[in-house]
């Protein structure tokens, strides 16, 4: 993966994904959406996220009151997202991808 990484308070990540202070909605970057392949869905609230979530068995874990996690029994994956859909950030879309490879993608918005 090529591009500046900084790092900052504990944290790792690339500092041309996300500009601090930035507008735009969402945390995420300008341009990007989480995309459920399959429907071709672009997941625009938490409800979409755990219904599509749900089909796939994976259930709420715990009640944090800053995060919502999901579990999947069969699994030792945990998906943590912020509880305001506002701060969903690439870093957690690509979480999403990660844990549940080939059902959803982080794609730009206008190329859908």
């Amino acid at each position: 993966m090529t591009g500046v990484w900084v790092f900052e308070d504990g944290i790792v990540r690339r500092a041309d994904n996300e500009a601090p202070g930035r507008g735009g909605g969402s945390g995420a970057r300008p341009g990007k959406v989480l995309v459920h392949v399959p429907s071709g869905e672009v997941v625009t609230t938490y409800d979409v996220l755990e219904r599509r979530l749900r089909e796939l068995g994976w259930e709420r874990y715990l009640n944090d009151s800053c995060l919502l996690q999901f579990h999947q029994r069969s699994t030792v994956h945990l998906i943590s997202v912020p509880r305001d859909f506002a701060r969903l950030k690439l870093v957690h879309m690509y979480d999403v991808v990660v844990k549940t490879r080939n059902v959803f993608e982080v794609r730009d918005a206008l190329s859908d």
